[in-house]
């Protein structure tokens, strides 16, 4: 038998979470022997062992990996029907665009302004996140639209139509000496000691290994830029929040990026039809 059930999946990614039933049945809010036996009989249904227990704790093996993947998936897709079933309710004609907070301003303030002049425009509430969350916010249903950026969002499952494609630039403290620069090399930023190049969060919310920061979110970057702490290499719109205390040097060999307007491929809102034919238009 090859049904899921909503519930039972949320007890695996949260057991295949913590790696832990204890942990994982304190976070669900439930007790440990009833977890363990719906895992159990999870496992039994599907005919396949998903974790792997000892002593030492509990892994994950390849079957439980795969279905890690697919039931975020499954719960993303049916939290983003609830609330897109909601929405469709309302009698208003309104929708939700997801973007990064602090990315560029002008290109998001174009796009608002064009799409305003357009006969029965939706009315659109802006939804400020934080690095690569657009994707799990469009998944999930809590955006209708989002600006993304290639080649850094992952945009598997979704379609997208270009509105920019822009240089990338080196953000480094006024006063250090590669400052002065009027352009830089990715070699020239790659390996500099008392200027690590700060790093963001992947897809999965982990971190490449190395010596500069863990950015969490725009303002940090920016104090830890003016501190002397770290340099981050960002699109050229980037320009429109940096502080007196920053300096923006262009990057000769850096790959260009182009931010695009993404939203579910299997999307049939009005809404964001009329909102992808402004972007069009720009």
């Amino acid at each position: 038998m090859d049904t899921l059930e909503t519930r039972e999946l949320r007890y695996f990614i949260t057991v295949a979470e913590e790696l832990h039933f204890s942990r994982a049945a304190e976070r669900l809010g439930i007790a440990q022997p009833p977890l363990s036996r719906a895992i159990q009989q999870l496992e039994r249904r599907l005919g396949v062992t998903l974790l792997e227990r000892n002593r030492h704790g509990v892994t994950l093996t390849g079957a439980g990996q795969v279905l890690l993947d697919e039931a975020r998936v499954i719960l993303d897709a049916t939290a983003a029907a609830a609330r897109r079933t909601r929405r469709a309710a309302s009698s208003t004609n309104r929708l939700t665009l997801a973007t990064k907070a602090g990315s560029n301003h002008e290109l998001l303030r174009k796009l608002l302004d064009a799409h305003a002049t357009e006969p029965e425009a939706a009315e659109i509430d802006v939804l400020l996140c934080g690095m690569g969350e657009q994707a799990r916010m469009l998944r999930d249903g809590r955006a209708d639209a989002a600006l993304m950026q290639q080649p850094f969002d992952a945009l598997a499952g979704f379609d997208t139509e270009d509105l920019l494609t822009e240089q990338q630039i080196a953000i480094l403290p006024a006063g250090h000496p590669l400052a002065a620069r009027t352009a830089l090399t990715l070699a020239d930023i790659s390996d500099v000691p008392d200027l690590p190049i700060a790093r963001w969060p992947r897809q999965d919310g982990t971190y490449e290994p190395g010596p500069g920061p863990e950015i969490h979110d725009q303002s940090q970057l920016a104090q830890l830029i003016a501190l002397g702490h770290t340099l981050a290499v960002l699109c050229a719109s980037s320009r429109s929040w940096l502080w007196s205390a920053h300096a923006a040097i262009p990057l000769t060999d850096a790959s260009h990026v182009t931010t695009v307007l993404a939203w579910p491929a299997h999307s049939r809102s009005r809404a964001v039809a009329g909102l992808v034919r402004t972007a069009a238009q720009l």
